[in-house]
């Protein structure tokens, strides 16, 4: 597998896993960036290729009542604000096709939700701004299904993709993750992602809200570096209680810098034990 460059990372080709973290959604300028400036610190302390992740909207919130974010314009301007502050990638999700140009212009990322994974104008315009795209395998596709939608993207000219997990609808409410899926989609030769929090949601579950198992993101995430994934996505927040979106899924974030000691390690073994193998 050639790996996927996004500036100066490589995710991919039996490198170290990267790390895509943040908040899930905008909740305001001051809160993201300082988010954002505390995970790129401890990224910088442990080595960890990082990519920053916010959304500006959140357009599939369970209840229309429940926060969205700031929209697209204002969205962007945050993230640019951080990406020239910081230094640093940035990935955020698209909703429509119209909304490919105007993120391209600040995300080095452009991420398809999992409900939109099969949209076909979506993917192609995401493509034709030649950002990397990153698909988000939807709930309800098998892990052989994604490689329609990686075509899509490939026959619109862009081979810069990334496949990201994020569990299979397991009757009402609950999702699961198949460990097989990892290896399954990095046959197609493009890198996968392992998004950890998301997989733990429980969706509609809170009466209007989403809910979630965060206890469990330390079980999960290790369990997906062990089976040799190239990216871990983690949403991570200062205090998931007060957290706007996917609160009772989020990490908090003092207990990120012990988890990635533990995936560092994990992943070391399984890279250097690869290396050998195909050597």
């Amino acid at each position: 597998m050639n790996p996927v460059n996004i500036g100066e990372i490589a995710v991919g080709g039996g490198r170290p896993f990267v790390l895509i973290a943040g908040p899930c959604v905008i909740e305001s300028e001051g809160h993201a960036t300082d988010i954002a400036s505390q995970l790129a610190g401890i990224a910088a302390r442990l080595r960890v290729p990082f990519i920053f992740k916010a959304s500006y909207d959140k357009a599939n919130r369970t209840s229309g009542t429940s926060f969205r974010g700031p929209g697209l314009a204002e969205g962007l301007r945050v993230l640019a604000a951080i990406k020239s502050r910081l230094t640093i990638p940035i990935l955020t999700d698209i909703h429509d096709a119209a909304q490919a140009g105007p993120a391209a212009e600040v995300a080095d990322v452009l991420q398809i939700p999992a409900f939109l994974s099969r949209q076909t104008d979506l993917l192609v315009a995401a493509a034709k701004t030649g950002r990397v795209v990153n698909i988000k395998k939807g709930q309800f596709l098998a892990p052989d299904d994604i490689t329609h939608a990686v075509a899509k993207v490939v026959g619109a000219g862009n081979s810069r993709v990334i496949v990201t997990e994020r569990g299979t609808s397991f009757g009402y409410h609950n999702l699961v993750v198949d460990m097989r899926a990892f290896p399954m989609m990095r046959a197609f030769g493009v890198p996968v992602v392992f998004d950890v929090t998301h997989s733990l949601q429980l969706p509609g579950g809170g009466d209007g809200v989403t809910a979630g198992q965060a206890e469990y993101i330390e079980t999960l995430a290790s369990a997906g570096v062990a089976a040799g994934v190239d990216g871990v996505f983690l949403e991570v927040h200062d205090d998931p209680s007060k957290a706007k979106s996917d609160a009772q899924n989020a990490l908090r974030l003092d207990r990120l810098e012990p988890l990635l000691h533990r995936l560092l390690a994990i992943d070391r073994i399984v890279k250097d034990t690869g290396a050998r193998v195909h050597g």
